[in-house]
């Protein structure tokens, strides 16, 4: 059994319970790895990443390089003489730190690998109407998200969930899923299997404010589904009447009438109706450029379309 020695890298929330299950479980982690600290807030002060106050909290080292390739910081990084290293929700790494330990570096990815590969697979697998998703750990190699397959665990995505509500159970089943993947290392029973070719259509590429804008010619199962999957963060969106609103909450509602794409149906006071393809979407919540999120009906209490 090799004795380990971790050195950990991640930077929001995501990584957290990863980080956390490794220190309950009396596993040396030597040092974490996470981004500088970025401006937050109304007055902009330098604010560190939750890993960082995870990691400070338990009196961890802390190393908060700019540039990865640096020789200043892969001679420290060298000086902790880590045996594995442990990736989740973190940025491309250059071969020199991810083939610097002994047992390699794994990554922690939040789908069913081969499919959804990229930054955004919470949000790409709703989007596309999967009705499974779950949690990969893998060996990292040169091509993004592309190496050995260690383990994996399946999760349903319920017809109630959104970005957001699936993101905090793979956040969870995420970390049970590192500390069985080290184990396995430390034990020497890691498996290490090829991935095969994603299926069509499964890639999740960074999402942009572009491609948040909802396309009313499309199926109102197809834009429920958008919605779902960028809510809460980055939120689809939708200029109407002149306005852009952020919509973060849905249901389909059938409608008869040949109608085009986009046309509004409203009392001003209980319900917003959009047209899509195939029948119309009843929005639930919105935010109006500049303010704050709130219900329709709230809405309807101080403006109108």
């Amino acid at each position: 059994m090799n004795k380990l020695s971790i050195i950990f890298m991640g930077t929001p929330e995501f990584a957290v319970p990863s980080l956390e299950i490794l220190i309950q479980n009396k596993l040396h982690v030597a040092a974490v790895i996470t981004a500088p600290d970025k401006p937050a807030g109304r007055g902009q002060k330098l604010t560190p990443s939750p890993v960082k106050a995870c990691a400070l909290a338990h009196n961890l080292p802390v190393l908060q390089p700019a540039n990865l390739k640096s020789p200043a910081f892969l001679d420290e990084l060298r000086g902790y003489r880590a045996n594995l290293q442990v990736v989740v929700a973190f940025r491309m790494l250059p071969e020199a730190v991810w083939a610097m330990p002994a047992l390699g570096t794994f990554n922690l990815h939040a789908s069913l690998l081969p499919d959804y590969r990229g930054a955004a697979p919470i949000n790409w697998a709703i989007m596309n109407g999967e009705r499974e998703t779950g949690v990969t750990t893998f060996f990292l190699k040169h091509e993004i998200d592309t190496g050995s397959i260690i383990f994996q665990e399946r999760e349903p995505i319920e017809p109630y969930d959104d970005a957001g509500s699936l993101y905090q159970r793979l956040m969870q089943k995420g970390a049970g899923l590192v500390l069985k993947t080290v184990r396995a290392i430390e034990s020497g029973t890691a498996p290490a299997t090829p991935q095969a070719a994603p299926r069509p259509n499964t890639q999740a590429p960074k999402i942009f404010k572009e491609t948040c804008e909802l396309q009313w010619n499309k199926t109102t199962e197809e834009l429920h589904n958008f919605v779902r999957g960028l809510s809460p963060y980055p939120a689809a969106w939708a200029t109407l009447n002149g306005r852009t609103y952020k919509i973060f909450k849905t249901t389909v509602v059938r409608k008869d009438g040949p109608v085009p794409p986009g046309s509004i149906s409203t009392d001003q006071k209980t319900f917003l109706h959009i047209r899509a393809a195939d029948g119309w979407l009843s929005i639930g919540d919105l935010q109006p450029e500049g303010k704050k999120k709130m219900s329709v009906v709230d809405f309807f209490r101080g403006n109108k379309l």
